[in-house]
């Protein structure tokens, strides 16, 4: 599927247009379905970390998942939550909650030998929604992680054929939301064996807006 400045940007005006205005600046998101791919393969497994060429106006919420020594500085480092593993445990079926925190966090990370508990208590929140925390050892740098997560977003395709990101708020401008749309389709066309290609349909919106098909 071609998407070229031109037809990314008259996707952007379009979908400002139709979007109610609101009391609060709307996040803006960018769909993308994709066909073709072989979900079991590297390329149905893409998570790469983008630094977007237009920062959005607010810092990550960075939830993370950790034990001992890394959840001390995780929490020394201002983390906005810290979960360790016997609240993880005791979160199992409290289904309330468990939206809860995966509506309420950007980011989440997870200390590598919690993910099987991770995946069994809050997968059923977090996949959905292409949450799942980034894993890493009990040696990271928590802080040095934190501070670069803080800024930047996480382009996920896990288990199903569709990739959704906060690309951008309402405010800013067509041309800006615009190159950072373009920044996600470069990061796909190197893990996707066929790149632009493999995008059967786009889709643009504000938070609380109709979806806006960009059109080749």
């Amino acid at each position: 599927m071609p998407l070229d400045q031109k037809t990314i940007l008259a996707a952007v005006k379009e979908s400002k247009e139709k979007s109610e205005k609101r009391k609060f600046n709307q996040s803006v998101e960018l769909i993308l379905k994709l066909h073709d791919v072989d979900m079991k393969s590297p390329e149905g497994k893409i998570q790469e970390v983008l630094e977007l060429p237009h920062a959005l106006d607010r810092s990550n919420k960075i939830c993370v998942i950790a034990s001992g020594e890394l959840a001390m500085k995780a929490k020394n480092a201002n983390a906005d939550r810290v979960i360790e593993r016997s609240e993880l445990e005791a979160l199992g079926g409290k289904k309330q909650d468990m939206r809860k925190i995966a509506n309420g966090y950007d980011v989440f990370i997870a200390e590598a030998p919690l993910m099987p508990l991770v995946g069994k208590v809050l997968g059923p929140v977090l996949g959905p929604r292409g949450k799942m925390p980034l894993p890493v050892p009990p040696s990271a740098d928590i802080s040095g992680l934190m501070k670069k997560y803080r800024k930047t977003i996480v382009v996920r395709l896990r288990n199903q054929p569709i990739i959704q990101n906060r690309v951008a708020m309402e405010n800013m401008k067509d041309e800006e939301i615009t190159e950072n749309i373009q920044a996600i389709l470069k990061v796909l066309e190197g893990k996707l064996k066929k790149g632009t290609k493999n995008i059967r349909f786009a889709y643009i919106k504000t938070a609380m807006g109709t979806p806006v098909k960009i059109k080749p």
